[in-house]
């Protein structure tokens, strides 16, 4: 007897989202995504994805919906590929489609975003994800793929489930490496090492690419990432000897390269700062470890946003300024 496909849903079908879904799809899995800003787009057109390594291809989920309530269910896996933000609930974005046997997977940024998750759904299977990808959505229903495409995946607080190991295989066979792994905290501080330099200094640099960042500004992106590892360190999860060196090294190869925190500065969206710099800085705190590096470009990005939003406040009708200011 054939074995029925795994059905998955997918929560935030941007850029990560859209990609990653739609490798499920190729390995057959039944797909669906929760797609807002782009539904019309998509539930006319679905996406085309532009990849450097796998070609150009078509992809049509299952269903399409605006939101989780309306998912013909129930999933075996539900995959949140939105970004971590002050103020969103992510939980209560999952909350109407965590069946008994669904798996809840997050792949997103940041670091110290697990106990959300594991205290909001204590009877199911809570599995933290990381995308090592360089992918952008460039128009409605439009991604393309750069570079990259690692995942790591991995239940939380350290283990690896059947079905987690299921879901890898998935990706494997739609021509993606991911690995499980039981240390998929210590993974998540490994990608932070990057993402704390790159992600802002894109943004405070005015829309340098990280090519461009690296050849000025090197010996500052080492520190930033230096600072990193030895928070990572103190809280009991040490990252490889060779963590910077592998990061800069990699980063070299990349092609030029707009980070995701860059694009939604230009697009005036709210930025993932807390998860991936205020989140890191207050685990240092409680582990008393210093890292002046990490604060002054955690600082200089708070005054980049408070410019930005002076600046556009100052470019308002009076009847929009109004309208924005606080209560």
């Amino acid at each position: 007897m054939k074995t029925p496909a795994s059905k998955v849903l997918i929560v935030g079908a941007g850029a990560i989202g859209a990609f990653y879904g739609s490798l499920l799809a190729k390995a057959g899995a039944e797909v669906s995504v929760v797609c807002r800003s782009d539904y019309d787009t998509v539930k006319k057109s679905g996406f085309t994805i532009d990849s450097a390594d796998l070609g150009r291809y078509h992809f049509t989920p299952k269903q399409v919906i605006k939101d989780a309530n309306d998912y013909q269910g129930p999933a075996d896996y539900v995959l949140l590929c939105t970004k971590v933000l002050p103020g969103v609930d992510r939980a209560a974005l999952l909350r109407p489609v965590a069946a008994p046997q669904t798996s809840i997977v997050f792949i997103q940024n940041g670091v110290d975003i697990e106990q959300e998750m594991l205290a909001t759904f204590p009877d199911n299977e809570v599995v933290s994800g990381l995308a090592f990808i360089c992918c952008n959505r460039i128009e409605p229903g439009q991604i393309a793929h750069l570079a990259y495409g690692r995942l790591a995946l991995g239940n939380v607080p350290g283990s690896v489930s059947t079905k987690t190991q299921a879901l890898c295989d998935l990706f494997r066979k739609a021509g993606i490496d991911c690995n499980a792994s039981d240390a998929i905290v210590s993974e998540r501080w490994l990608k932070c090492v990057w993402n704390a330099p790159f992600n802002p200094l894109s943004v405070l640099s005015g829309g340098l690419s990280t090519a461009e960042i690296l050849h000025s500004e090197e010996p500052f992106v080492r520190h930033i990432m230096q600072d990193v590892c030895r928070i990572a360190e103190a809280l009991g999860h040490p990252l490889p000897e060779d963590a910077v060196v592998q990061n800069i090294e990699k980063t070299y190869r990349m092609p030029p390269y707009k980070t995701s925190m860059l694009l939604d500065f230009e697009l005036g969206r709210p930025l993932e700062t807390e998860a991936i710099l205020g989140n890191a800085i207050r685990a240092a705190e409680r582990a008393h470890v210093p890292c002046p590096y990490l604060e002054s470009v955690a600082a200089s990005i708070r005054l980049k946003l408070l410019a930005e939003q002076k600046r556009r406040n100052e470019t308002l009708p009076a009847r929009e300024v109004y309208r924005h200011a606080p209560t």
